[in-house]
């Protein structure tokens, strides 16, 4: 118990922002929330927090172990709620958000599908490659294609995700197949730009995450373009598995350099911290979990 206690302290500490916030959310005193911290390193022997008068700063260990603990808590929350609310009913309306191109593919097929399930939800489906603020903006869950670095927010994986470069097999008879990745240079690159600046393809190379400038003919700031592009054989494209791992299944498109392709954009649901999650968040994230776990999902066509 006191272990489980001064995990979640740790949690509420960094969730409100300091801990004079956390004790009176709890209604005890300060000093406790620091003895309780003061154990938690000492248990676990590293630093988690440098702590001044003013502020709280994770230390690496620390971010890495706050992403731990968040799931950890989460999935236990689920867990009590399935045990507790298994009769009950999701109710009430839903606000999620999701890139425009992922959300028109794998998100918007699947809500008629889950409000036929469950007839008392009602959603707003936003759809928009920007950044939306949750917490700001009203939002129930965020839909990201990314790693989470938000600690006031929760994550839950959904799906693995990677992007590849693609061609098509006729691309690639014309010029070549690049076996390096300084190879790029010499292929016309199908890069996707944002704000008016071109966005660089990530990959790595001998342990470590290198982001190449890469040059081309056709730029553009919507990736359902530049996957038209590709297909119609235009060039190299820099796309994520989820867009392009059907065309990849049927020949359409040949990955090319993957064994210099990054780790992470993964797929995750995220939603603001709360000690009681409502029911209709948690039966949707674990519905979207579901369809993506299923074998042939990501091999249908998009």
């Amino acid at each position: 118990m006191d272990h489980f206690r001064q995990i979640s302290t740790f949690v509420e500490v960094i969730a409100r922002g300091s801990l004079s916030a956390a004790a009176r959310a709890e209604g005890i005193a300060p000093a406790m929330i620091g003895r309780r911290l003061d154990a938690l390193e000492a248990r676990l022997g590293v630093k988690l927090l440098q702590r001044t008068t003013r502020k709280l700063a994770l230390t690496d260990e620390g971010a890495v172990f706050l992403e731990d603990c968040q799931r950890i808590l989460a999935e236990l929350e689920e867990a009590e709620a399935a045990v507790s609310e298994r009769s009950a009913r999701a109710t009430g309306h839903l606000v999620v958000s999701a890139p425009a191109g992922f959300g028109r593919q794998h998100v918007a097929p699947l809500v008629p599908s889950f409000l036929a399930e469950h007839r008392e939800v009602s959603m707003n489906l936003n759809l928009s490659d920007r950044v939306v603020d949750v917490i700001g903006e009203g939002v129930d869950i965020a839909i990201r294609i990314a790693s989470l670095t938000d600690s006031n927010l929760v994550g839950v994986k959904l799906a693995d995700n990677h992007r590849v470069v693609v061609a098509t097999p006729g691309y690639l008879k014309r010029h070549g197949t690049p076996q390096t990745l300084g190879d790029l240079s010499k292929h016309n690159c199908l890069a996707i730009s944002s704000q008016g600046s071109q966005r660089g393809w990530t990959f790595r190379d001998h342990g470590k995450i290198v982001t190449m400038k890469v040059g081309g003919n056709m730029v553009c700031n919507d990736g359902a373009v530049l996957h038209d592009w590709a297909m119609a054989g235009r060039g190299l494209a820099w796309r994520s598995m989820w867009e392009v791992s059907s065309e990849i299944e049927a020949g359409l498109l040949v990955p090319v350099l993957e064994q210099f392709a990054a780790p992470g954009n993964d797929i995750y649901a995220v939603f603001a911290q709360r000690r009681h999650l409502p029911l209709r968040i948690r039966v949707f994230v674990d519905f979207l979990r579901h369809a993506y776990s299923q074998p042939d999902y990501w091999r249908k066509p998009g």
